[in-house]
This record gives structure tokens, C-alpha cells and sequence, in this order.
């Protein structure tokens, strides 16, 4: 991965985009012969699977060809597999996985998940072709960290700078995450210690995912501790 991550830091960057919808509302849903699920779980989630696999398998052929057209891509350098409830795209620049689960909190509603991830270079996401085929997908950025990070580490160094930058933290009482605040930034920073995550507002193209995160970038460097987080 090159461009702008550092690589000594940083092992993956995933872009994540997030949907849903009622289970009733897809296409292989039969009123006649189906109920709605009351619970999630290996077998309801297995159902899913087989009624959403008419919309999974539209969606990725769509993200397929808008790539294979956008990118200039050949036979060769993109492939897709459909396995309902997943869709794996794989490109030789990245890959795409668009999953279907049942909501957790409220079975009768199905989540979709589009992880963008394995990207070769960030330089990619900000050609206009890439930005086209991706427009409004992703929410969220994590970045997976090639050392981790010790959470308490992270908080002190917050609370150090004593609100210095606008940077305020937030965590629980066993410290297993905390949530940064950065002043200018539109987004929620979360470090689990394995990774880094920025959760946005707004769905965006990735282009405007990392600007977030430049800015956070900025932020960090104003501390030694936080500077070595991402570099």
C-alpha cells in the first residue's frame, strides 16, 4: 500500500459503507410461504441468504461492471464470486465484499455491509473514475495498525495535551476503547488498540474519507504518542 498511509504503521485500510432494508421487502420473500424471522441467528440467517440472493447478486454484478468499465479493467485483473449471503469482487488493485446479515436488535430488518479493502495504493481513490464508481458508499475507515496501540496510552496522551487542539477523549471504566472528538473533523475516532476507526456522519466516496482522516493526521502530530499512531 502507498500514497498516502504509511506502511510501517498501517497494515489495511477498509472503507465501509452500511444498508438495510425490511426482510419482507426482498424479492425472494413469498408472503404465502414465508414468516419474518424473530430472531438472528444460523438458521434465520440462512434463509436470508436464500431470499436476498436475487438483490446481492444485481448489486455486484452492477459494482462489477461500473468497475470493469470505470477502471479500464480486463478479464484478468477483476473477478466476482457470489456465494449468497456474500458477494466477493476481487480486483488487482482492491477488493470489494458486500455481506447481508439479519439485524441483531430487530431480525425482521436485514444490514448490508460494502467493505472496500487490500487497496494497493491510496493514490487510487483519488482518480475521478474511482471516486464516480464509489460516490456516497462509505461511512466509515478503519485502519488496521501493524503494532496496535495501547488504549490507556492513547487516552493519557489525550488528556495530556489538556484540550490543546480541540482533542477530547471519552471511555469506559476498563479502558478497552476510547473516542476521540477533533475539532473541524465530522466524524467519530475510535481506537480499539488493533485499530483505528473514523465514523462518519454521511456516506461519502473514499477520497472524502481520507481527507477526514488527514485532518485527524494533523491533530495527532501535535503529540508524540498520538504522532506514532499513524505515523
Amino acid at each position: 500500500m502507498t500514497g498516502e498511509l504509511p506502511s510501517s504503521i498501517i497494515a489495511d485500510i477498509s472503507f465501509i459503507g452500511r444498508g438495510g432494508g425490511a426482510v419482507k421487502a426482498l424479492a425472494g420473500f413469498r408472503k404465502q410461504h414465508h414468516t419474518v424471522p424473530d430472531a438472528a441467528n444460523a438458521i434465520t440467517n440462512a434463509f436470508l441468504g436464500k431470499i436476498c440472493e436475487g438483490e446481492l447478486a444485481a448489486e455486484a454484478e452492477r459494482l462489477f461492471q461500473a468497475i470493469r468499465a470505470g477502471l479500464g479493467y480486463r478479464r484478468k485483473d477483476l473477478t466476482l464470486s457470489v456465494v449468497s449471503p456474500l458477494a466477493a469482487l476481487t480486483a488487482k488493485d482492491f477488493a470489494v465484499e458486500i455481506f447481508y446479515t439479519l439485524e441483531e436488535g430487530g431480525p425482521a430488518r436485514y444490514a448490508v455491509t460494502t467493505t472496500l479493502h487490500g487497496l494497493r495504493s491510496a493514490e487510487l481513490t483519488r482518480t475521478a473514475e474511482f471516486a464516480a464508481i464509489f460516490a456516497g458508499k462509505f461511512s466509515e475507515i478503519s485502519f488496521a495498525l501493524k503494532r496496535g496501540a495501547q488504549v490507556e496510552t492513547v487516552i493519557d496522551a489525550v488528556e495530556a495535551l489538556d484540550g490543546e487542539g480541540g482533542l477530547r477523549v471519552s471511555y469506559p471504566s476498563d479502558c478497552r476503547e476510547c473516542e476521540l472528538a477533533v475539532a473541524g473533523v465530522d466524524a467519530r475516532v475510535r481506537c480499539t488498540g488493533a485499530t483505528l476507526d473514523m465514523v462518519f456522519p454521511r456516506a461519502g466516496a473514499p477520497a472524502e474519507l481520507m481527507d477526514g482522516f488527514a485532518a485527524v493526521r494533523g491533530v495527532f502530530a501535535m503529540s508524540k504518542a498520538l504522532g506514532g499512531l499513524i505515523g
